[in-house]
């Protein structure tokens, strides 16, 4: 009777194994590639002018491009990066690329990153809030990558998407909106900040700023000083004044936050699902690894 339980106990731990790995196969299918929404047109792939034969093409199914003639094939240079930033490197090597998908007005802005292995410092949440700082608001955006980088280019590479499909950026804002993306991962790099809660950040300003409209920048000192109280987040002097500056700089060039306040709300809601969804995966494997322990230790018992 003990044999027969013994071997019970080993064909539960074979079949949770199965199970589990069930879950995790079903749970990474891909997506069919959509279809093409005529008012906008093909949608843009952006490919960084570095990358070679062999990484353009895998770069192309991170993005799921399945056929090329579904879409838009442009390249980004470090003479486009030049056009766009003032102050870049003309020599800057490119690998960063990106498929915009152009949305209904309302529908907001959707950022996923095909390859957040590859893209080691800038997060879904920067690229939204760095892109509704430059003006593009109703769009679906995946960034890819072949090799490890920091993940700034791309954002050259979407504006100039938007240029190739006509729609021309405001270059203030442009340059602003790179400025803010950098000092969003120099806080999550230096000051050793969680990512989310810089993203956590800059939307909550960003809705500060809609809501009150500050006159002066003793007005968006006010409001930056009160958002680090309220989320409990310490800074060097250097740092707040980064911010206080960036946040100046917005207000100088009158960006209409307002006008945007629904998807900074959805942002915001993301990022504290994103949090929710970590810690509830760490209670849910914790509970998987007591399984085992438990159940391998029942195991070792028997043959004791």
């Amino acid at each position: 009777m003990k044999h027969w339980l013994k071997w019970l106990l080993v064909l539960t731990l074979v079949l949770s194994g199965l199970t589990l790995s069930n879950v995790v196969q079903a749970a990474g299918g891909e997506d069919e590639e959509e279809s093409i929404n005529e008012k906008f047109g093909l949608p843009i792939v952006v490919y960084g002018g570095t990358l070679n034969d062999d990484q353009k093409q895998e770069v192309r199914e991170h993005l799921n491009v399945k056929n090329p003639e579904m879409v838009e094939e442009i390249t980004v240079t470090g003479e486009d990066l030049v056009t766009y930033i003032e102050g870049e490197d003309r020599n800057a090597r490119m690998f960063s690329s990106a498929k915009i998908t152009r949305k209904e007005k309302g529908e907001g802005l959707v950022i996923t990153r095909a390859t957040p292995e590859n893209i080691t410092q800038v997060t879904d949440d920067m690229y939204a809030n760095a892109l509704l700082t430059a003006g593009i608001e109703d769009a679906e955006v995946i960034v890819a990558s072949p090799v490890k980088v920091s993940g700034h280019s791309a954002l050259v590479g979407i504006y100039k998407a938007y240029e190739v499909s006509g729609e021309a950026l405001n270059k203030d804002r442009m340059e602003v909106a790179n400025e803010e993306l950098s000092i969003a991962t120099k806080l999550a790099e230096e000051e050793g900040m969680d990512s989310e809660k810089v993203s956590e950040l800059l939307t909550e300003i960003k809705k500060q700023i809609a809501e009150q409209n500050p006159a002066t920048r003793e007005d968006v000192e006010q409001i930056v000083e009160e958002q680090l109280a309220k989320l409990n987040i310490e800074l060097s002097e250097e740092d707040r004044q980064l911010l206080i500056d960036l946040f100046e700089k917005m207000r100088e060039l009158n960006i209409n936050f307002d006008s945007v306040k629904n998807q900074l709300e959805q942002i915001s809601t993301d990022i504290k699902n994103k949090i929710d969804e970590v810690v509830g995966n760490e209670g849910f494997w914790q509970g998987v690894q007591d399984f085992f322990r438990n159940l391998f230790q029942s195991i070792a018992d028997l043959f004791k």
